[in-house]
């Protein structure tokens, strides 16, 4: 069996050398394919006799649309006659018409998105769920996108043409502008427009989908057996079946010792340790996802048998799978006129929020004066300097004052499986408020699995499938750690259930954008103990959540720097090679951290910002966590003092519609950081006390 998967390995490594030497020359001839062929000349003589046609009433769409059909028809699709021809006989002048075009093509999409949804998430199962060795098939239908072909067809069928022409595309400016008149049948119809915005060839989709399920995959299985770390005196701090997954295991088993006060401290400098060598990539390659050796992360020393041995470290694989996701999207850029860069994708297209604007925001935070004071506040608290990893501090939180086992025994009582804790799902949401009938019904679209990685939630794409919640269980059941998680992701499920099934228009089905799900997940994480039965009396609640607020804020906006700036590092820098690239974003974490944290921490030159693992599978995805705790935030001071259950059911059933915009109808305001930056100053005067 050995030799058939050595095999395969070497396969896809020979196809994957054939592919890299032909890249320059495909990506060229598909460029030269790509290009227009119709003249100015004949765009403006179309127009004028569609508008003369079709009457002055619709002059504006015709107007809009044609220049966007221009931009992509290519020789392929046909001569100029050809196009003219095409633009007269599949424009809808008829309101009644286009209205039933549009409600045949949501229920066609709906399918569409739906089954390649489901297909994709099939296939990834043997990557992302606990049933078994991993081979490298798995690997190979897990990077298959499904939809990668879809966009590609319908131009080619002229689908995505009549879509256009019909529906066009407006900018997020425009969108913004439009806002206040459009009604929802109009935002449906400009979401129709999205879908074809771009045409990109699918062999670069599939290449950008094969790159992220190899980051995903590389990620997913990178534990560290914190059993097997050992001090300078040979010591073990941690159980010996502990397996964490980096950053986010590491990262939580950190925060879960701000209790321990026998050797809380010590134990989380060495994970800071195990960390710091994750990211300079002098971990020694044999402890990853291994419990063969030892190893002693301050001295970077390997053990076997109780003697020292030699290692070798990881070859800067972190580096490299964050390479290769920017090559893929590289070669993407040239295919996409209006997000001409993967910067502008994730921000301007997925996020609809520019980048500049969100840094604005973030800087505006990571700047305040309530940085110093909330960390003095907090090294008051520690009763010593704060350490670099108190960027995660936990202690605003009740679980910060109970210990990690009471918590663990709670969750392994409650859960002993997943089954239990789908069972549960009901319950949870009629503790938040819910009644039963409609809880039933949320929770009856949702599915719990066990997660081979830290645990993620994936949404339906029609309303016949069912949302799917993953978490970590262990052999014993789910620990504080797992159940910790699947709340946060049973927000998202629940965002997902109600943004699909109660929205009136497929198309306008979601939310703006990821920071809007994130934020729902935070809300529910929050009353985890709550749902546990334990109770929380501390008077001032609202005052220490808006200072865990804040500092969560504080620290994930650094991490959100740090992925950008190493982005726009990239497109300076597109022949880097992943020593290179391991070189700068050391730098550039090391730089946010003295802009902003030096000073408050007292130490410079500190890496940490660089540990998150969504840096490396997932991105540019980052900023989707400090804008969801501040969207979080407002909602939380929305629903205060309100029905839990009916506000969430309105703020969650308003669609996909721009960020601002969906803000400003369920919370009355734009997002912003002023609101959380006003209620941590009003928090430190109160908590001082």
């Amino acid at each position: 069996m050995k030799i058939t998967y050595v095999f395969i390995s070497a396969l896809i490594l020979f196809s994957v050398s054939c592919k890299n030497e032909n890249n320059k020359s495909e990506s060229l001839n598909m460029k030269n394919q790509n290009k227009t062929i119709i003249t100015t000349q004949v765009t403006d003589t179309l127009i004028s006799s569609l508008v003369k046609k079709f009457g002055a009433a619709h002059e504006l769409r015709i107007k809009k649309s044609i220049p966007q059909l221009v931009a992509l028809w290519t020789e392929k699709d046909g001569s100029q006659d050809v196009f003219s021809e095409f633009c007269h006989n599949n424009f809808i002048a008829s309101d009644d018409i286009l209205e039933k075009t549009a409600k045949r093509l949501e229920s066609n999409f709906e399918s569409l998105y739906g089954y390649y949804n489901r297909i994709s998430t099939d296939l990834k199962v043997p990557l992302h769920l606990e049933i078994g060795e991993v081979f490298p098939i798995d690997e190979l239908f897990g990077g298959y996108e499904p939809f990668s072909h879809m966009t590609e067809d319908f131009f080619n069928n002229k689908i995505g043409f009549v879509v256009l022409l019909n529906f066009p595309y407006y900018s997020l400016a425009e969108k913004a502008e439009a806002a206040s008149s459009w009604n929802r049948r109009q935002w449906a119809y400009a979401r129709l427009g999205d879908i074809f915005a771009s045409r990109i060839p699918s062999e670069l989709l599939l290449k950008e989908g094969e790159a992220m399920s190899n980051a995903d995959s590389y990620i997913s299985n990178y534990n560290i057996y914190m059993g097997n770390l050992v001090d300078d005196q040979n010591k073990t701090l941690f159980p010996e079946d502990m397996k964490l997954i980096t950053h986010w295991g590491l990262r939580d088993e950190l925060k879960s010792n701000y209790s321990n006060k026998e050797n809380g401290l010590v134990k989380q400098k060495m994970v800071y340790q195990v960390m710091k060598n994750i990211i300079a990539q002098t971990i020694p390659e044999s402890v990853i996802n291994s419990n063969k050796y030892k190893w002693n992360p301050f001295s970077n020393r390997l053990f076997k048998d109780g003697k020292e041995i030699k290692f070798k470290p990881e070859p800067d694989t972190r580096y490299e799978k964050l390479l290769n996701l920017f090559k893929a999207g590289r070669e993407v850029d040239a295919f996409c006129p209006n997000f001409p860069t993967m910067i502008e994708r994730k921000f301007n297209r997925d996020m609809e929020l520019s980048q500049e604007e969100v840094e604005k925001i973030f800087i505006q935070l990571l700047s305040s004066a309530q940085v110093k004071q909330v960390g003095a506040f907090i090294s008051q608290r520690l009763g010593r300097n704060l350490e670099p990893f108190d960027i995660w501090y936990d202690g605003f939180k009740a679980r910060g004052t109970i210990s990690g086992e009471i918590l663990d025994n709670a969750c392994l009582k409650k859960y002993p499986n997943k089954d239990a804790y789908e069972k549960d799902l009901p319950e949870i949401l009629v503790r938040l408020g819910f009644n039963k009938e409609k809880a039933k019904q949320i929770c009856s679209h949702i599915t719990v699995d066990a997660s081979r990685g830290a645990g993620h939630a994936l949404g339906a794409e029609m309303k016949s499938d069912k949302a799917r919640l993953r978490t970590r269980i262990t052999e014993k059941g789910m620990n504080y750690k797992g159940y910790n998680i699947a709340i946060h992701e049973f927000g998202h499920n629940v965002e997902q259930t109600l943004s699909l099934q109660d929205v009136d228009f497929y198309m306008m089905r979601g939310v703006p954008n990821t920071a809007f799900t994130e934020a729902l997940a935070f809300i529910f994480q929050k009353r985890d103990l709550e749902l546990l039965g334990i109770k929380d009396n501390d008077p001032n609640k609202f005052h220490m959540m808006a200072l865990d607020n804040f500092w969560a804020c504080y620290e994930i906006m650094g991490v959100s720097l740090v992925d950008m700036y190493v982005w726009k590092w990239l497109y300076k820098n597109p022949e880097a090679t992943p020593a290179q690239l391991k070189e700068q974003v050391i730098l550039i974490a090391k730089d946010v951290w003295n802009k902003y944290y030096a000073e408050v921490f007292g130490s410079k030159d500190e890496p940490i910002l660089a540990i998150y693992s969504h840096m490396i599978d997932y991105p540019l995805y980052l900023s989707a966590y400090p804008l969801g705790h501040l969207i979080d935030f407002q909602i939380e001071k929305q629903i205060h003092g309100k029905s839990f259950a009916e506000e969430v059911q309105r703020i969650y059933t308003k669609g996909r519609l721009i960020p601002q915009v969906w803000m400003k109808e369920a919370v009355g305001k734009e997002i912003s950081c002023g609101p959380i930056l006003e209620a941590t100053f009003d928090a430190l005067k109160i908590v001082k006390k």
